[in-house]
C-alpha cells in the first residue's frame, strides 16, 4: 500500500548518524537531463541527496515523487526536502508499483525517472535491521516492516542445498557450499554476529579485498527483498511512465543489477541507450567516497 507522506512533519536530523553521499550526483543529474518546470521519479529515494538536487535543477516549477519501501527514509527524507514544498511527494511503497504509484501522485507521464540501487549510509551504519556485518543486529534485513520473511528465517530454515543455490545466485559467493555447511551446523543464528562468525569459520576468516561475509550479506539481503524481481517488474514498467525524450538512469553496485539493466535498456523498443558505456565515479569521487567504487550508471532515452 502506498503512503502519500508530502504533508507530514518532517523530523529532525540524526546527526550521530553518518552522513550519506549521493553517488554520481552531477552525473545522474545530467544524466536526466533535468529542466525547469519537469517531472522526475526518485524510485530510491533514500535520504533525499539525489531528490534534492534534481529539485534544485528543476526549478522553478518542477515536481519530483520520490519513492522508498523504507519508511525511515522517507521520514528522514522528508526533512531534508521540506523546504521545496509542494513540489517534492513523497511515498513509501516498493519501486514494482511504480506505474501506479505515478499515476496516483500526478507524475504520469514523466520526463525523467532515478533509480540509484544501493543502500545509503545511514542504512549500512546505523540501521538495527541487520544490514551490515560491522556491528551487532538481529538478522532482519527487510527493507519494509510490512514484509514476512526476515533473512534470520532464510538461514534458519533453508536446506542447505537451497542456501548454497542461493549464495551462488544472489552473492556470486565461489565458496557457497562450505558456508552453507557452516550455517548449518551454527543453527539457529539471531544475529549478524553470528552470521559473519558462521562465514569466518568457513572461509578461513581470511580478508582479500572485501569482508568475508560481504557476498553472504548482500545474497541474503536480495533474497529477503525480491530485489531482482522487483528491478525487473519496475523497469518494465518504465517505457509507459516516460514521457517522449524522457530519460531514464539507473545506477547498479554489482554485477546481477547492471546486467538487468544492460539487457533491459539494449532489448526494449522504446528506449536507446544514451552512453555506450557504463558511467563510472571519477578518481576524485572514489577518493572522497570509496563506497562508490563499484558504482556503474547506465543512461537510456524514451523514443
Amino acid at each position: 500500500m502506498c503512503y502519500p507522506l508530502s504533508v507530514m512533519n518532517p523530523i529532525e536530523r540524526d546527526e550521530a548518524a553518518p552522513v550519506h553521499v549521493p553517488v554520481l550526483l552531477m552525473e545522474a543529474v545530467a544524466g536526466l537531463n533535468v529542466r525547469p518546470a519537469g517531472r522526475y521519479v526518485d524510485c530510491t529515494l533514500g535520504v533525499g541527496g539525489h531528490a534534492e538536487a534534481i529539485l534544485e535543477a528543476a526549478a522553478p516549477g518542477g515536481r519530483l515523487l520520490g519513492l522508498d519501501a523504507d519508511p525511515d527514509a522517507v521520514l528522514r527524507a522528508s526533512g531534508r526536502l521540506a523546504r521545496f514544498g509542494e513540489a517534492a511527494v513523497l511515498v513509501q511503497t516498493n519501486f514494482r508499483d511504480l506505474a501506479e504509484t505515478c499515476r496516483q501522485h500526478g507524475s504520469w507521464p514523466a520526463d525523467g525517472i532515478l533509480f540509484d540501487l544501493g543502500l545509503s549510509s545511514r542504512q549500512l551504519g546505523t540501521d538495527e535491521r541487520g544490514f551490515s556485518f560491522q556491528k551487532e543486529s538481529p538478522l532482519d534485513m527487510r527493507f519494509g516492516p510490512e514484509q514476512d520473511t526476515t533473512a534470520a528465517d532464510i538461514v534458519n530454515s533453508y536446506s542447505e542445498a537451497d542456501l548454497a543455490r542461493l549464495l551462488e545466485t544472489y552473492g556470486e559467493e565461489p565458496k557457497a557450499r562450505r558456508i552453507a555447511r557452516a550455517i548449518v551446523r551454527r543453527r539457529p543464528l539471531r544475529t549478524t554476529a553470528e552470521l559473519a562468525a558462521a562465514v569466518g569459520a568457513a572461509t578461513g576468516g581470511r580478508w582479500g579485498r572485501i569482508h568475508p561475509a560481504t557476498r553472504t550479506f548482500q545474497a541474503l539481503r536480495i533474497a529477503v527483498n525480491r530485489e531482482l524481481e522487483s528491478l525487473q517488474q519496475a523497469l518494465e514498467q518504465v517505457p509507459g511512465c516516460l514521457a517522449p525524450g524522457g530519460r531514464l538512469v539507473v545506477i547498479a553496485y554489482h554485477s546481477l543489477e547492471d546486467r538487468i539493466v544492460k539487457q533491459f535498456t539494449r532489448g526494449t523498443p522504446e528506449l536507446k541507450a544514451v552512453n555506450k558505456k557504463v558511467i563510472k565515479p571519477s578518481p576524485d569521487e572514489l577518493l572522497a567516497n570509496p563506497r562508490s567504487r563499484s558504482a556503474r550508471m547506465r543512461v537510456a532515452e524514451k523514443l
